[in-house]
């Protein structure tokens, strides 16, 4: 398998660490099984519109339609893959998958927050988040619950899951406060963990900036980036003390060296593809990083064709 990536490198450092989510011990080191090679492209189904992008430890990614809500789980080495659970008629934006199989999925205008068995695709909980009016962008998980972001308001949601694995019909809300200041169109868009999972991290779309929110108090303070920005931030991922923040409308992948606690930070490369067609979002895949292609600002259509695309990290 020969590499895909093209980078614009704007220092050297070294990239490596462990993928922080819940799953991600079970991911292992390698991009394959029996020796089988992730797609460089992997096809969707023609109008399907994806935005999110979740992998489960044995290669198989789970895709939430912006058109309809439904769920794609496709093997990321073969190619082949189903809609796993017909959505409910509004879309289903970021999702992330736990140790449990289950699929934790942002609703979007729905306001809503999905719980999906991968397995077998039955809707386990649907939690309300907030009133009609909100985006429900992206989730991250974290070792007692699920973190949900809302571009329009200036606040996170909340949604404890307990030891077991039982999810609350109670989700908390948490105001942005500190150096946050909310603004007309999108804002808190992608959000993922610092590296040392004390606390979050959120990509505000319409200012460019890159926020350390703490979980206690919702107090929102600007990562030190050495006067670089984010313009087009969507979706992020964090390795180690990397964090991969997607550049959804410059088509490129930021890649920036972050401090243990997240307060600072170092855009150290640049990564883009010449397959990339306003990718939303990223998720990891042992030495991949595969991000499905939304092509906004192209008319959806039934025909439309989506994929998507592997790099090397």
């Amino acid at each position: 398998m020969s590499g895909r990536r093209v980078a614009r490198t704007l220092s050297v450092v070294a990239l490596a660490g462990l993928l922080v989510v819940s799953a991600g011990a079970a991911y292992g080191a390698q991009a394959s099984r029996g020796g089988g090679a992730v797609e460089d492209l992997i096809p969707l189904p023609d109008g399907f519109q994806p935005e999110g992008i979740a992998i489960g430890p044995g290669g198989t990614a789970y895709l939430g339609s912006l058109a309809d809500g439904d769920i794609y789980a496709v093997d990321v080495r073969s190619g082949e893959g189903e809609i796993i659970s017909q959505g409910p008629g509004t879309p289903s934006v970021g999702l992330k998958i736990d140790q449990f199989g289950r699929l934790f999925v942002a609703g979007g205008p729905s306001g809503t927050a999905r719980v999906i068995d991968s397995a077998t695709g039955s809707l386990l909980a649907d939690v309300e988040l907030a009133a009609a009016g909100a985006f429900i962008n992206d989730v991250v998980l974290t070792h007692d619950g699920a973190w949900f972001t809302n571009s329009f308001a200036p606040e996170l949601y909340f949604v404890p899951v307990g030891p077991s694995g039982a999810v609350s019909d109670a989700p908390m809300t948490l105001p942005l406060t500190g150096e946050w200041v909310q603004q007309p169109g999108f804002n808190a868009n992608g959000i993922t963990q610092t590296p040392d999972h004390k606390a979050l991290l959120v990509i505000q779309s319409a200012t460019a900036t890159l926020f350390r929110v703490d979980p206690a108090t919702g107090e929102a303070t600007r990562v030190d980036l050495g006067g670089a920005s984010l313009p087009a931030g969507d979706g992020m991922l964090v390795v180690g003390r990397t964090l991969y923040v997607v550049q959804n409308q410059l088509n490129q992948v930021a890649v920036v060296r972050l401090n243990a606690s997240g307060t600072s930070g170092v855009l150290v490369e640049t990564l883009t593809d010449p397959d990339f067609r306003v990718p939303t979002t990223v998720a990891r895949y042992g030495s991949s990083l595969l991000l499905p292609n939304a092509r906004f600002g192209v008319t959806p259509t039934p025909d439309t064709e989506y994929e998507v695309v592997r790099i090397d990290r």
